[in-house]
């Protein structure tokens, strides 16, 4: 198990690596890569399940702890990359299905890497968890409600198709993870460790198949859609951050929010893209897996290095003082 969990531990630290290594293998050879397509739904599902697994009631006890930091996450979540993917598809007059590709990705919950970031950051991981598990709780309903709000002049939204599979690929997974958790508290402890390989493979494979099927648009269009997600990424960190400003909450806060707002579920959106639309709409999320496990982590090391810093300075005043 140790093995397991130090492999576990690698997976997910070298995880933007793993992305762009298969990204690029399967752009190349897409044959290799293309029969994973119809299993995308069950990958997810998988993933869900194992976020459910490290998931505990506590982490929704919290939103009656500090109500109005997780509110104020979940909201900034639902609004912000919601309408930052509106007003580029708008700007830069987006193909209709790269345009809901785009918008589905903004309205997507955060992802568990958002809770690692946080972590490396040295912000308020408890919070980030709580706004990760409420906003991935809400997503049957606000995903496919602000999908039609935003991207139904482009392409038809089918909202009340898409709550159901949301419901099925998301929700049950995630509450029979938390189901089992209660029930084998003392094995599922013994091996959570293990679980980050099995997201790392996971959206590895998602990403991989969505670029096998779309190699023909990702080699004429694939930079300028990469633009796209990069500058929804950024601004969603920046807006987040400084939303997390203006409410006044901490600096350990305000790295959790920004850091949650920016990152998003990028497996949700490459599976509803691919059931729904078509496989060029799954491209933004398959980029912009690549590319928030790039920004990610270097501005969690950097947050995570200031941190250290700032405390050592304080330390040293300290020493001074006495």
């Amino acid at each position: 198990m140790k093995t397991l969990e130090k492999v576990s531990t690698f997976a997910g630290n070298t995880f933007a690596f793993w992305v762009i290594l298969f990204g690029v293998l399967s752009f190349i050879f897409p044959g290799g890569f293309t029969w994973i397509a119809p299993y995308i739904a069950l990958l997810l599902g998988v993933i869900m399940f194992g976020m459910g697994l490290t998931l505990s009631l506590d982490d929704f006890k919290r939103v009656f702890k500090a109500p109005k930091v997780v509110i104020a996450g979940v909201a900034m979540q639902y609004t912000v990359m919601p309408l930052l993917a509106y007003g580029l598809a708008t700007v830069f007059q987006l193909p209709p299905q790269v345009a809901v590709g785009v918008i589905l990705v903004g309205c997507c919950p955060g992802g568990t890497a958002s809770n690692v970031m946080t972590f490396l950051a040295k912000g308020n991981t408890a919070l980030s968890v709580s706004v990760t598990a409420v906003s991935t709780v809400l997503a049957p309903i606000l995903t496919p409600a602000l999908m039609l709000l935003f991207a139904s002049q482009w392409l038809p939204v089918s909202a009340g198709d898409m709550f159901l599979s949301i419901v099925k690929i998301v929700l049950v997974p995630i509450v029979l993870g938390i189901v089992v958790r209660l029930l084998f508290r003392k094995q599922v402890e013994k091996s959570v460790k293990a679980l980050p390989l099995v997201s790392v493979v996971g959206i590895v494979a998602v990403a991989s198949a969505v670029v096998a099927l779309n190699t023909e648009n990702i080699a004429t269009s694939g930079i300028f859609i990469f633009t796209v997600v990069v500058l929804h990424n950024l601004f969603g960190l920046l807006i987040g951050f400084l939303g997390a400003r203006l409410l006044k909450l901490d600096f350990s806060d305000q790295k959790a929010l920004s850091i949650e707002v920016g990152m998003q579920n990028s497996g949700l959106g490459s599976t509803l893209a691919v059931m729904y639309f078509a496989p060029i709409a799954a491209v933004p999320s398959a980029l912009f897996s690549v590319w928030h496990n790039i920004s990610g982590p270097i501005l969690a090391t950097w947050w995570g290095k200031r941190s250290v810093d700032v405390s050592e300075k304080a330390e040293d005043k300290n020493k001074k003082v006495v």
